[in-house]
């Protein structure tokens, strides 16, 4: 029985205690870089002003649904983004990323 206690106990100790062959590493491990945070960098996309003025532009107001769409895709492109017309539909509007 002392001789399974024993073996039980070198044999937890050697998962816990630094190896001592010739396969211990001296050197740490190297570690890769921590990822970037997308928040780190400015927002690439147009500011909560540009869009605000778009969307709530005057000449809009009498203007149908569809032709409303038309001018939010017209004011975006000239400022060299997207817009997608498929969200007419759902009500939100989406600009997606710059036009290169």
């Amino acid at each position: 029985m002392r001789d399974a206690i024993a073996r039980a106990l070198a044999w937890t100790l050697s998962l816990l205690l630094p190896a001592r062959s010739r396969h211990r590493t001296t050197t740490p491990a190297a570690t890769t870089p921590a990822p970037v945070s997308p928040w780190t960098r400015p927002w690439p996309g147009p500011s909560s002003a540009t869009a605000r003025a778009i969307f709530t532009a005057p000449e809009t107001r009498g203007l149908t649904p569809e032709q409303r769409e038309t001018f939010y895709a017209t004011a975006w492109a000239e400022l060299g983004y997207a817009y997608s017309h498929d969200v007419a539909i759902s009500d939100v509007h989406h600009v997606t990323t710059a036009v290169a």
